[in-house]
């Protein structure tokens, strides 16, 4: 085996989830993120529809931009009452959370989890195709936030239309939450935490955007902005993130230290299913599995126009999603059979991921081995048939804007 390979091929990303692992750690360890929601929560509690749109925009900016998933557990027991308060069942909190989350996910920009490492398999930039990814996150999550306030608003209008019904205790916290204190406000730490957490990931998006090629055939000069950063750097950013965070946030030497191993030490088992699955992709490589794969699919896929190729690289991946929830283990297998295919059917590798990487969102939303999908509506006291009742029909519209944004993706990516 090319043992180099299969080292030096996965351990730059093998060390970048670990950075990305401490970092988040730190961020919720510092308790601004939290304090900051239900500060939100809080000054829009009389406005029913602009609470749902403000939470769901929220986590679905943290879905797009960090891969947001497992952190929404420690919110239902926020959320729950809020929207009981407000008229509205367990459901309507479900979707704010599970489906704002994992809508970002979807739609995923610079996730690094999902098109980060989808990205260094494919040996492409994670800038690459994120305008088209922008477009179809600010669409998909505009849909769903407007499919959950609807759903809201016909539930306060008749309650009857309730999914799940309201459980005895129900009006009771709706009750305390409604009269409950407001919240502290933000200190200065917590301002500048989440600050230090926006610029960060802003910092990460300006330095990974080939910004030569956007400008190409103008008369802007980019070049000396383009940093064309990638897992090395954006490791070391994120560590240092992560330290500067964690001392503006009045963690202390020994609480941070502790707090980044704890982070990095969660995140592990992610990195090593990455690393193992890279091991897969070596074997195969080194014995040309892949080859004969590649070769076999490569007349079809070379007689296969673009604008139908890369709706089949949504449609393909939907059943493998659901085998490999973890969208990381997902990425290291598929990738590096997927993106030599679309270099067969003339489709950018780009187009490739953002196609993959709806397919595995979307099958995550309703996937019942996920600890998101079913720990949430466990602690919502929602039955699973119903959550799938619910979001059924949000699903099919997904579907098929994904399949309109990837063939349309095909006409500007395609060679």
């Amino acid at each position: 085996m090319n043992w180099r390979g299969f080292l030096f091929g996965s351990a730059g990303v093998f060390l970048f989830v670990l950075a990305i692992g401490a970092f988040i750690t730190v961020m919720f360890a510092t308790g601004a993120l939290d304090r900051g929601i239900a500060r939100l929560a809080y000054r829009v509690r009389d406005r029913g529809w602009l609470l749902i749109v403000a939470i769901m925009s929220v986590f679905s900016l943290l879905g797009t931009t960090e891969g947001m998933a497992e952190e929404t557990l420690g919110f239902y027991a926020l959320i729950i009452p809020l929207m009981l308060a407000l008229g509205y069942d367990r459901m309507v909190a479900v979707g704010v959370i599970i489906v704002g989350a994992g809508i970002g996910v979807m739609g995923s920009t610079v996730n690094p989890f999902s098109v980060g490492v989808a990205s260094g398999f494919a040996d492409v930039s994670i800038g690459d195709g994120i305008a088209l990814r922008v477009v179809m996150w600010l669409v998909l999550t505009g849909v769903a936030i407007g499919y959950v306030v609807r759903y809201a608003h016909k539930v306060n209008m008749n309650p009857s239309a309730s999914l799940v019904g309201f459980a005895p205790g129900d009006r009771e916290q709706a009750v305390e939450a409604a009269a409950a204190a407001e919240p502290p406000a933000l200190t200065t730490r917590h301002k500048l935490v989440l600050w230090g957490v926006a610029l960060t990931f802003a910092f990460m998006i300006f330095s990974i955007i080939p910004w030569a090629s956007i400008f190409e055939g103008t008369d802007a000069e980019p070049y000396s902005w383009e940093l064309g950063w990638w897992f090395p750097e954006l490791t070391a950013l994120f560590i240092v993130a992560a330290v500067v965070i964690g001392l503006v946030g009045g963690l202390g030497e020994n609480r941070l230290t502790s707090t980044l191993s704890k982070g990095a030490g969660d995140f592990i088992y992610p990195a090593l299913v990455i690393v193992l699955a890279r091991g897969v992709s070596v074997i195969m490589n080194n014995n040309e599995i892949a080859d004969t794969v590649l070769n076999a699919m490569e007349d079809a896929a070379s007689g296969t126009a673009s604008g139908i190729f890369a709706p089949v690289i949504f449609l393909v991946n939907l059943p493998l999603a659901f085998l490999i929830p973890s969208t990381s283990g997902h990425a290291t297998l598929a990738m590096p059979i997927l993106a030599p295919l679309g270099d067969f059917a003339g489709v950018d590798r780009s187009l490739v991921i953002t196609s993959w990487n709806a397919a595995s969102g979307w099958i995550n939303l309703i996937t019942p081995t996920s600890a998101v999908v079913m720990g949430g509506i466990a602690l919502a006291k929602v039955r699973y048939d119903r959550y799938i009742r619910f979001v059924a029909p949000l699903l099919g519209i997904l579907f098929v804007l994904t399949l309109v944004f990837v063939a349309l993706g095909a006409a500007f990516y395609g060679d």
